[in-house]
């Protein structure tokens, strides 16, 4: 979103950010009520986050940032398009009501797909009521969008079976890596290891959300399982509600750390010699895994954990730059680790090369920026990546 605020002013827009005063991971966080950041105006609302320790709670914060977005959306001068994501869910309730009221553009960009993403993972019943209503707000707010921005194909096909018509203004752009982590720093050069005694460590590392969406069951089970493995080091980087699986394991080669600064990320990333991609078997086409594209960034292979058709399956099949397990598989899981611990180094830095090959040609910031800003300025909706 950040990235492409700045590319909007930098084409001569004013762009107003609405967001939260708090911190996501830790509502004890505060932040400026107002600031300007590279052009674009921030806001940040007040009493919008409580924190992730419950759905409950995550919907109570996304309603009551919702209400104040509304009001200030229906009353902003100068507004002429809005852009809204899926996050948080309610969202599009945003994009029907000002839309409406103010008659602007609405440009949607959707990150995940709800209420498909809570009945997948048993939070909600098919067909209640909730349900349903939620269903029918995505298709008012599909009809209604200019554009639609969806992150992978999988995505778009949930999408447009919500609502076919929608098409011929949908359009398939995936997120790019932030710009902190575009070149990797070698180990020995990388504080982070120095910091968290991983020298001389094979570290296979997960980082980010750690979300009943990625399980993360089968990693744990067959870490514990190499423990005895004294070079084997499993780092788990973020939060949320999947941390407390990692936490609870008495495994002595895992390791718990929260999120790191963004300005931090380029020495965290390259401080893994594999990186870890999880996505549950029934969220595929739901939720997008993002944390993909950092991984590439920093020329790291990946282990994939995921049923055989989703987003990221599709890149190693082309590309060749990692593994793919099923869910499960915790035998084939403490092989493969095996593997690859025992493999030639220049054999990963030749599948880490050619990971950061295709962020560099097909995924990075500057050209899939000028994509979606392109969309978001009607200027294009053909181009797909």
């Amino acid at each position: 979103m950040a990235g492409a605020a700045e590319e909007l002013v930098r084409r001569g827009h004013r762009v107003v950010v609405l967001t939260s005063a708090r911190g996501y991971d830790n509502p004890q966080d505060r932040y400026p009520s107002r600031e300007t950041r590279n052009g674009v105006e921030i806001r940040r609302l007040p009493f919008a986050s409580f924190g992730k320790g419950s759905l409950t709670i995550r919907a109570i914060g996304g309603l009551v940032f919702l209400f104040q977005a509304i009001v200030l959306g229906l009353f902003m001068r100068g507004l002429n398009t809005l852009v809204i994501t899926t996050t948080p869910p309610f969202s599009a309730i945003a994009g029907v009501v000002i839309g409406f009221v103010r008659r602007v553009q609405v440009q949607y960009w959707i990150m995940d797909l709800n209420p498909d993403q809570a009945v997948a993972m048993g939070k909600a019943q098919p067909g209640s009521l909730s349900v349903r209503a939620f269903d029918w707000l995505n298709r008012r707010v599909l009809s209604r969008a200019s554009n639609v921005v969806v992150l992978d194909r999988f995505m778009k096909d949930r999408v447009v079976a919500k609502l076919p018509e929608v098409a011929s203004r949908l359009v398939v752009l995936p997120p790019w890596p932030h710009e902190e982590v575009e070149t990797p720093l070698p180990h020995e050069a990388n504080p982070f290891r120095e910091q968290h005694a991983l020298q001389n460590k094979f570290v296979i590392m997960y980082s980010g959300n750690h979300s009943p969406a990625n399980p993360l069951t089968t990693l744990i089970a067959a870490a514990e399982q190499l423990q005895d493995e004294m070079g084997l080091q499993f780092v788990f980087v973020g939060g949320g509600i999947g941390k407390r699986e990692v936490e609870a394991s008495t495994s002595r080669n895992i390791r718990s750390l929260p999120y790191q600064p963004m300005n931090q990320l380029r020495e965290s990333l390259s401080a893994a010699d594999v990186h870890i991609v999880s996505i549950g078997n029934e969220v595929v086409g739901m939720v997008h895994p993002c944390k993909v594209y950092g991984a590439m960034a920093v020329a790291r292979p990946i282990l994939l954990f995921g049923p055989p058709e989703n987003h990221v399956a599709d890149i190693l099949r082309e590309e060749g730059i990692g593994w793919h397990l099923a869910h499960g598989d915790v035998a084939g899981t403490v092989a493969t680790i095996r593997q690859m611990y025992t493999l030639p180094h220049r054999e990963l830095e030749r599948m880490g090369r050619q990971a950061q090959s295709v962020v560099a040609d097909r995924l990075g910031r500057v050209a899939l920026t000028r994509a979606l800003c392109n969309v978001l300025e009607n200027q294009s909706v053909t181009a797909n990546a």
